[in-house]
């Protein structure tokens, strides 16, 4: 009896010991990598799951479109050219057979410009399996740089490998299931100990801070990424040299930057789409505006032509005094002084004007370029009226038309001859400021804006997609890419095709021939839609598509910054044409044969 009574309680403690593991170790993995890193921790990227994002990523529309016979036939000579796409496949395949789990990267501090970071994963099967891919890892480095000093150091139960390339350093360790890596010694013992149960104060963890808390409360339950950024180091900085260079008084106002708490955003894959969440924890800028919330009054402009809508809180009066500060900067100055001397004052722009911007994009079938629209409710049409006499007089050199219409006012102005002629025109009733860069569109817009609903706002497409996130107060964006992508094709496809022929250089790097028909392309398109509301403690902003409208805007930026670089270079190249090379003979001018 004793020996059953003694093998009971053995097995209610070993019950109680594997429950207690496995309990500390789900805390620190399903999604709890907060609980491993300081409290101070600046920047937080992870991945809960990497073989499940893979696997979800392969299932989106975008992918499909990458995977497409056609467009891969058009990739092939672009990828070619890549030479390190071999070694990059190859380590997201060893990567892979780890089955890794909640892989993290984090910047834990930043003293004195010297950056501290630290990252990790859960991975699946023994040490040993996850060292015969990492050891690789670790021998190519050792490998491209023959002058790191390479040992191994002992931490409690641990063994840490230690490598020190000047001024580059990386410590690694395991401690099952979890691998960790860091640049600084110190902060790889401190992410051993929190993983161990051994921190001196394990309340100083980032899972404790307030921010961080606050963060997470708004991602959602399951997301593929997800990131963290604590600004209060980087504002720190800022308010000091604030301090340094300006009036105390000017000092007292707190920048944006400064009321930021934290910034966050978490991805996931659903449904072929991709869904990204973007929060930034600050007080709310609206609040001197009444909490004025977002109407999208200027979707009665739409048409069925509309392939970009935005709809967006923007008070100019407040935002006045900012923009003539900046007006030196952004060449401006000819409108600031304009108003000036007109005596528009910051009053006038608030009394003349709502605070809800619209700008619409319509592209005909029968058009060779899109037209824009820029839209504000006008709330005294006399203040707006002196306002918009100002804005015309700015420039001495641009002539003015004026003309009216059924009650409204136009102003409009012939721009010089270009690849794409514009005449800029400006609408003002006594209900709504409309401007374009074509007088037919912004009239037809003016006469749209007494309806009711829209072409727009009345199609199933923008309906579906609208119903996507949740209703906006600040922000909301739509975008039709399958539209967009179309007119595209339309207008631009000729043009590459007549560049290639007479750029053949161009065919070393890619075969314009080969384009994808926009048929193959738009059947993996769908609307990207955005929308921004403040929930609680800050600004919360949903965004869904192919690819979401943070994406799309991070794409247009690095795009235009490649073209602004590829434009300079080819100015330079052609810097030196029309005149002879250094240290040559000038031929001199033969004398007259007359007197």
């Amino acid at each position: 009896m004793k020996r059953l009574i003694l093998l009971v309680v053995a097995g209610a403690v070993a019950a109680v010991t594997g429950w207690y593991v496995w309990n500390l170790s789900q805390k620190t993995s399903s999604g709890y990598v907060s609980v491993l890193l300081p409290r101070e921790t600046i920047f937080l990227a992870q991945m809960p799951d990497f073989n499940q994002t893979r696997d979800q990523w392969r299932q989106s529309d975008i992918y499909k479109l990458y995977r497409e016979p056609e467009v891969q036939n058009f990739l092939h000579k672009p990828l070619a050219n890549l030479s390190k796409g071999d070694t990059a496949s190859q380590t997201l395949l060893e990567f892979d057979r780890l089955e890794p789990k909640n892989v993290f990267f984090a910047l834990t501090s930043l003293d004195n410009n010297s950056a501290k970071l630290a990252g990790g994963f859960r991975f699946q099967g023994s040490i040993a399996d996850a060292e015969r891919v990492i050891g690789k890892w670790r021998s190519r480095f050792l490998e491209r740089n023959p002058g790191a000093r390479r040992e191994k150091l002992h931490y409690e139960h641990h063994e840490i490998d230690l490598i020190a390339a000047t001024p580059f350093t990386l410590a690694t360790a395991y401690d099952r299931p979890w691998f960790f890596a860091a640049t600084d010694l110190t902060e790889l013992k401190g992410l051993l100990d929190r993983a161990d149960g051994r921190a001196k104060n394990p309340k100083e963890t980032l899972d404790e801070d307030e921010a961080y808390r606050a963060a997470i409360s708004h991602r959602p339950s399951n997301y593929a990424l997800f990131f963290y950024l604590q600004p209060k180091t980087f504002a720190t900085r800022l308010a000091a040299l604030r301090a340094a260079i300006q009036s105390p008084a000017a000092t007292q106002q707190q920048t944006i930057l400064e009321q930021v708490r934290s910034v966050s955003g978490a991805t996931r894959l659903e449904g072929g789409k991709i869904y990204d969440l973007l929060f930034v924890g600050m007080p709310r800028l609206e609040s001197r505006d009444g909490g004025t919330a977002l109407t999208r009054s200027s979707l009665t402009l739409g048409t069925k032509e509309t392939f970009f809508y935005l709809s967006m809180l923007l008070n100019l009066g407040e935002r006045m005094e900012t923009l003539n500060q900046a007006a030196g900067l952004s060449g401006m100055q000819k409108f600031a002084q304009a108003f000036s001397d007109s005596g528009i004052t910051v009053d006038d722009w608030k009394g003349a004007f709502g605070i809800e911007l619209g700008s619409l994009a319509d592209w005909p079938s029968s058009a060779h370029w899109p037209t824009l629209l820029l839209t504000l409710p006008v709330l005294d049409v006399a203040k707006a009226g002196k306002i918009v006499d100002a804005a015309t007089q700015a420039d001495d050199d641009a002539i003015w038309t004026r003309a009216e219409k059924e009650g409204v006012r136009y102003f409009s102005m012939q721009s010089p001859a270009t690849l794409v002629a514009i005449t800029p025109t400006i609408a003002l009733s006594d209900r709504l400021l409309v401007a374009g860069f074509n007088p037919v569109s912004v009239e037809e817009a003016v006469k749209r804006s007494g309806s009711a609903s829209s072409e727009l706002s009345d199609s199933p497409t923008f309906k579906s997609a609208a119903g996507l996130v949740p209703a906006p107060t600040n922000f909301f964006a739509y975008i039709d890419t399958q539209l967009l992508y179309s007119r595209l094709d339309a207008s631009l496809r000729p043009m590459l095709l007549l560049a290639a022929a007479f750029m053949p250089a161009l065919s070393s790097s890619v075969d314009l021939g080969k384009l994808p028909s926009p048929e193959v392309v738009t059947r993996h398109l769908s609307p990207i839609v955005s929308s921004q509301r403040y929930e609680r403690d800050g600004y919360v902003a949903e965004s869904v598509g192919p690819i979401t409208f943070n994406q799309s805007v991070l794409g247009l930026a690095i795009l235009s910054g490649a073209g602004a670089a590829a434009r300079q270079k080819g100015n330079s190249g052609l810097s030196g044409w029309g005149s002879p090379p250094a240290g040559s003979p000038q031929p001199s001018p033969s004398p007259s044969g007359t007197p």
